[in-house]
């Protein structure tokens, strides 16, 4: 009988420092862009993080790809863009400041 192995994902350290530093900056950079007042380090990378997720995403959805830094800070800066703009219309608490 064969046994069947499944590698559901390849965690190493370097792969959790580089997605951290990927979300430490989009969200640093999504929460500029859109006026806030930043969420702190941690509150910027979980930004960047599930923004990575939600801007991989829509890319997917229009058939391309994220490969290299830069091209994953983008898709992330997008994604975190979306997200706080979702955040805002749900809590109804968009801030305008002129």
């Amino acid at each position: 009988m064969a046994v069947a192995n499944f590698i559901l994902a390849d965690i190493n350290l370097t792969g959790v420092i580089w997605w951290l530093l990927v979300g430490l900056i989009a969200g640093a950079l999504a929460s500029l862009v859109m006026r806030g007042g930043g969420y702190g380090i941690l509150g910027d990378i979980v930004v960047g993080l599930i923004g990575a997720l939600i801007g991989g995403f829509l890319v997917s959805l229009i058939g391309l790809g994220a490969t290299g830094f830069w091209t994953e800070i983008v898709v992330a800066f997008i994604g975190a863009c979306v997200l706080i703009a979702i955040l805002r219309m749900v809590s109804g608490s968009a801030r305008r400041r002129i």
